[in-house]
């Protein structure tokens, strides 16, 4: 009797469906929404499975033919009887070597029928049931595409281009047997998503500007190769790391095949300099954000070493010049995909996010918050743009007081004029101590505000101005920013992710016996600490004016070296002091041409940073970055002033009898006035005179402005003449003048 009782609440629950229109999952041709969301109205156990080879214009491994890039396709049953579903597509090199998600899980066939029977991450459990179709693309040269990886040359940037390409009917895919196959059961739109190499691939296929790409999602993604292996100049992946991550993402049995592409890359990859060149603008997107026309949404950790965060920084800002429609969330965790930080949150948002660019479902994603910040474990604000509005760019001026040390000051000052230090290649333990041997051994300079009497907040990107003189023609500067004060915070150890042994296991979407959909929950290992490194900068002083161009220093001369510190969204508590910590040569990123040992003199009058804080310079006085504020009133009087200077005389010059001809000239007056407003006035011109005889035209003065609505000094004012003489005006032999006044006049002194 319970069965029975059963089986009628499915049957009410299909007629539901029906009411919405749903007539049965075999018929249904569009998606059907509960909530504002897609519903999971579609199969997933029955969904069509596909392996498509599409020829791509590359030859990567130059052997004289083009390479193939390989893609399976998870669609819904539906697609072969009238839906048309939109793609969700993660471009990877890593499925065959690394896997991809918290558990590394990699592309498999059990039972060699070339069908994917394991699909890696949870995108097609998810969301092929709620009509939409998921591919996984292995990038050129990996899995079972052909070719080499050229570690984000033209042919791995653009392999998800040639994709989708194919989707649109742009150019031929076919499948194993070599029968061409057609994507006519798609709509026309596509997403691409992926964590770092897969996100990177997403970045550089949206600067393509390639039609049929709708939105992206890039998760821990690179904007510029160039910032990934170095910093403002400074090399911090040397020993030709280019070549060695295209070994890794290589197939093993394809590595020593690949070994002269990842030759030709040790060759250009100019770890020798570190400098910027043509074969880092090809990996560099931001010089090609003018062709993004896909929305963007950015999920980045502040506290990713791997791949540092000024990447969702510079891909952000440059978007925000360009108008384009994007959202953000910032994680402090490091390289992370919210799916395994903000799980549920995140699964909806993506939900709401593709259904609306993918499907053109008005549910109001772009009209919320752009912006989720977690603040601290687990805490999340929405803000409406990043920085936080209301930020302000600060000056903060480093000073030196002899035996007190060296402070944080509102303007330019302290005792003295420098401050000289020598670098020691110091360990980042080192740099941020309070206590260490390396302050009293003249190593490094800190900089230190007083206890702060509130709490204050940086979101942005700071910048280094430091104007110094070197003892030897090349040093690569560091500089730190510090939460000196107890607190707690997700370790930086393993990007602040852990997965227990007896982890909880939730599912997501659909689920067959060999691709259930299940992960693993994981969670954000805390630690106690006393201080706590916030950002970091530096930059080789010979790429001071140019990233392409080294130019070498001359020893103690005076240079302004300028460069941005990471991003961060950060907020020191009352009682927590600031620290601005400044190095050279620091441990772990290496010295250029052995040029350790350099005295660095920075020039306390003239070396800032610049802060952005929340509130600007009044939240910094507020909060006590700068100590006690004390008012101290300056000021001084302006006497009433009405002064009016004219220029040279004008003149007509000779005025020629019996010719039509109407005579110009011209002066200027010089106005100064310290009233609230002001008039300047011409008496009556009258007519020019020569003694007894005047001419019959009068004479006209024009002013090119005779008003004022608050103070000038020394404004132009042109004053321009007219004089009509006819062919019939008597003319008397001599000169025809005529005295002007002019007046400047104030009714509020």
């Amino acid at each position: 009797m319970r069965g029975n009782m059963r089986r009628v609440g499915l049957a009410a629950a299909v007629v539901a469906a029906t009411l919405v229109g749903a007539p049965s999952a075999m018929a249904q041709t569009a998606p059907v929404l509960e909530g504002g969301k897609t519903s999971p109205v579609f199969g997933y156990a029955d969904a069509i499975r596909e392996r498509v080879f599409i020829e791509s214009p590359y030859d990567s491994d130059k052997n004289g033919v083009k390479d193939i890039i390989a893609i399976d396709i998870k669609r819904p049953k539906a697609t072969s009887t009238g839906l048309k579903a939109p793609v969700i597509m993660d471009p990877s090199p890593y499925y065959s070597t690394l896997g991809r998600g918290n558990e590394s899980q990699l592309k498999r066939d059990y039972d060699g029928d070339g069908l994917l029977d394991l699909w890696p991450l949870f995108y097609d459990n998810y969301f092929v049931p709620r009509g939409y179709a998921v591919i996984l693309m292995d990038m050129i040269g990996t899995n079972n595409s052909t070719g080499c990886p050229t570690v984000h040359d033209e042919s791995d940037n653009l392999s998800a281009k040639v994709v989708i390409d194919w989707l649109n009917g742009r150019t031929k895919g076919v499948d194993k047997a070599g029968n061409e196959v057609k994507a006519d059961w798609h709509n026309g739109k596509t997403g691409l998503i992926g964590k770092s190499y897969d996100g990177t691939l997403a970045n550089a296929v949206a600067a393509s500007g390639v039609e049929g790409l709708t939105t992206i999602v890039p998760i821990s993604a690179i904007a510029s190769y160039y910032d990934y292996t170095r910093t403002n100049g400074v090399v911090q992946r040397g020993n030709h790391y280019l070549q060695s991550l295209a070994s890794t993402v290589t197939n093993p049995d394809r590595r020593d095949y690949c070994k002269p592409v990842r030759d030709e890359l040790d060759r250009n990859d100019g770890d020798a300099t570190g400098d910027y060149s043509d074969f880092w603008a090809v990996r560099d997107y931001l010089k090609d954000l003018d062709k993004v026309k896909a929305s963007v949404f950015i999920t980045h950790g502040v506290q990713d070493e791997n791949v540092r965060a000024d990447h969702f920084s510079k891909w952000w800002y440059g978007l925000k010049e360009r108008g384009v429609t994007r959202k953000l969330w910032i994680l402090r965790q490091g390289h992370v995909d919210p799916f395994d930080g903000r799980r549920a949150v995140w699964v909806d948002t993506i939900h709401r996010w593709f259904d609306h660019e993918l499907y053109g479902i008005q549910n109001g994603i772009t009209s919320e918050p752009a912006v989720d910040i977690e603040v601290s474990k687990d805490v999340w604000e929405s803000h409406t743009d990043w920085p936080i509005p209301g930020t302000k760019m600060t000056d903060v001026f480093l000073q030196s007081n002899g035996a007190a040390g060296q402070t944080l000051g509102a303007f330019s000052g302290g005792a003295d004029a420098t401050t000289t230090f020598r670098d020691n290649n110091l360990s980042e333990n080192n740099y941020l101590s309070l206590t260490s041997n390396a302050t009293q051994q003249g190593q490094k300079r800190m900089f230190l505000s007083p206890p702060l009497k509130k709490p204050l907040r940086l979101s942005g990107t700071a910048i280094i101005d430091l104007q110094a003189s070197l003892s030897k023609t090349q040093s690569n500067l560091t500089a730190f920013i510090v939460d000196y004060g107890p607190s707690t915070q997700t370790t930086r150890s393993g990007d602040g992710v852990s997965t227990p042994a007896d982890a909880v296991v939730n599912c997501w979407g659909g689920s067959v016996p060999d691709d259930t959909g299940c992960f693993k929950e994981t969670t954000k290992p805390q630690q106690t600490v006393t201080q706590w490194r916030v950002t970091k900068g530096m930059m080789d002083s010979s790429n001071r004016n140019s990233l392409r161009i080294a130019e070498p220093v001359t020893i103690g001369g005076s240079y302004t070296f300028s460069w941005p510190m990471l991003p961060e969204d950060f907020t020191f508590a009352a009682g927590h002091r600031v620290g601005i910590v400044i190095g050279a040569n620091h441990s772990g990123y290496g010295s250029v041409n052995g040029m350790t040992q350099t005295d660095v003199t920075i020039d306390t009058k003239r070396s800032k940073v610049q802060l952005p804080i929340v509130g600007g310079y009044s939240a910094a006085v507020q909060a006590g970055l700068f100590g006690e504020a004390v008012e101290a009133p300056v000021g001084g009087t302006v006497p009433a002033t009405l002064s009016l200077a004219l220029g040279a005389p004008a003149s007509f010059g000779a005025f020629t009898p019996g010719v039509d001809q109407e005579y110009t000239a011209k002066t200027d007056a010089t106005v100064i006035s310290t009233a609230g407003d002001a008039t300047l006035t011409v008496s009556d011109p009258g007519h020019l005179a020569n003694g007894a005889f005047t001419l019959p035209e009068p004479l006209q003065v024009a002013l090119s402005k005779s008003t004022w609505n608050g103070p000038t000094s020394n404004e132009k004012v042109d004053v321009n003449f007219k004089q009509l003489v006819k062919k019939t005006d008597p003319l008397r032999t001599g000169s025809y003048s005529k005295t002007l006044t002019f007046t400047l006049s104030t009714t509020t002194p």
